[in-house]
């Protein structure tokens, strides 16, 4: 695409992405980043991972954390955070995200939920980063599942499995709902404001309070996920743009970029299927 960079400013940071075309409903993420700082985004995944060199710095539901070498980072679907090097020399990490749909039917187990966002256990770490290597580097739909259910057993004793009731559920995850019905649609504060039945001013100061983010870094982070799975299913990056509500092509080539670190383009090349 004539003018937008198809990688990182600082050429220390890099990132790559895949899919496994055997096994819907996993995305595979390896990094090493020194330079660049993440936007608020979500996934509307479960994100496990491993550092494996050097230490990020977060901030997830809120709260600032840092993740050194050897630490596991466990997040949640639909969980708004950011991301940048706490070393000068960044950190490099791996990271699987698995949509709660196939790691229910995967392992029969329903509510799955992790209360620790990160953890430092080299053992587990470690062995959370070579599954996902070997996830990576096989295209055996054998080897594959088997390295899936090892990855799974690896990471499960971190996780609980009973329903979680959060605090404000009944009020502000209204409104997380109207976004992803309508975060194809221009939207405004008052607009949203109505949904609760507050005004715009307290809504606002109440929701950053209840998410940790504006209204506004939330409705992008839907847009960007959205954005993902339109560029996943090959659809054109202008008129993935015009379906997530965007201005046009370069507003999403720029919102992906400060998110993601990668533009459309080249992460819908990364996850074509082979």
């Amino acid at each position: 695409m004539q003018g937008v960079p198809e990688q990182f400013f600082d050429e220390r940071d890099s990132a790559r992405f895949r899919h496994l075309a055997q096994v819907p409903g996993v995305e595979l993420y390896h990094a090493h980043i020194s330079r660049y700082a993440f936007e608020p985004h979500t996934h509307e995944a479960f994100g496990i991972g491993a550092i494996e060199a050097g230490a990020e710095r977060f901030r997830y539901r809120g709260t600032q954390y840092v993740a050194p070498v050897n630490s596991v980072v466990t997040m949640n679907p639909d969980e708004l955070h950011t991301g940048e090097a706490e070393t000068a020399d960044g950190w490099r990490y791996r990271m699987i995200y698995l949509e709660p749909d196939l790691l229910e039917e995967v392992t029969g187990v329903r509510h799955w939920w992790f209360s620790d966002v990160t953890r430092h256990d080299p053992r587990r770490s470690q062995q959370i980063g070579q599954l996902i290597y070997g996830l990576w580097h096989t295209e055996d739909p054998l080897a594959q599942k088997g390295l899936l259910l090892d990855l799974i057993e690896t990471f499960r004793p971190l996780a609980r499995h009973a329903p979680v009731l959060r605090e404000g559920a009944h009020r502000f995850d209204r409104v997380r709902e109207y976004l992803h019905d309508n975060y194809m649609h221009a939207l405004t504060l008052d607009e949203l404001a109505q949904v609760v039945s507050l005004s715009p001013y307290h809504f606002q100061r109440q929701f950053k309070a209840h998410f940790h983010v504006t209204p506004h870094q939330m409705l992008m982070a839907i847009r960007l996920w959205r954005a993902k799975a339109f560029l996943t299913q090959g659809l054109p990056a202008a008129e993935v743009a015009a379906a997530t509500g965007l201005t046009d092509q370069s507003h999403l080539t720029r919102a992906f970029t400060h998110r993601y670190g990668i533009t459309p383009v080249r992460y819908q090349k990364q996850v074509a299927k082979r």
